[in-house]
């Protein structure tokens, strides 16, 4: 009778130091690993819109926002996850590897991670103390939903869709950007290019 191989934990220093030796990023969940899947041409163009609005906007500041290859530490769920976006604005959050007080966080939803990204992420992301909004992008057509944090630590939702405008304050931060600056330039999947292109 086969017996089940038994799953070895890995340690966070171990995750760490092969994460910066290896050519495939992976997440990190309570001592497990989970290879990252590559992205198209549609997130791509939509996370690297975000991130030219909010490099932008945080030039000069004690702000950093990061793409793609920073990872974020969620310390209440013993994970390591790659956000498409990250803005943090705390001058303590200052370790080179990954981050863990941001302030925003922007996932483009693809087949493969929207599942996770949708309940998985959303639990994790909202034990940040520090988080205030996280978007969930679609590559579909023009729509994102929009997680906020009010001021009594309410989590609310809302669809940001067409010629909406998005405002976030982060610290002493104000971003503002609109749906169509986040999809400038972008063919959207479901083939509707006069939604997906700006002039």
């Amino acid at each position: 009778m086969n017996r089940p191989v038994p799953i070895i934990p890995i340690s966070i220093d171990e995750y760490l130091q092969a994460e910066q030796a290896s050519d495939v990023r992976h997440e990190y969940i309570s001592g497990e690993l989970f290879a990252m899947a590559g992205a198209g041409e549609a997130h791509n163009r939509i996370a690297g819109n975000l991130f030219f609005h909010f490099r932008s906007a945080t030039r000069g500041t004690a702000c950093g926002v990061f793409i793609s290859d920073m990872k974020i530490r969620v310390t209440a769920k013993d994970a390591f996850y790659y956000p498409d976006i990250l803005l943090t604005c705390d001058p303590d959050d200052s370790q080179s590897l990954y981050k863990h007080a941001p302030c925003l966080i922007a996932e483009v939803l693809s087949p493969s991670t929207e599942i996770i990204d949708r309940r998985e992420k959303l639990v994790a992301y909202r034990t940040l103390e520090s988080l205030r909004d996280y978007l969930l992008v679609s590559q579909d057509c023009r729509r994102i939903e929009h997680y906020s944090r009010t001021s009594d630590g309410v989590w609310q939702h809302r669809i940001v869709e067409e010629d909406d405008e998005l405002e976030f304050r982060c610290g002493e931060l104000r971003i503002s950007v609109s749906v169509a600056d986040i999809y400038e330039d972008v063919v959207l999947e479901s083939g509707d290019d006069r939604r997906g292109v700006v002039a």
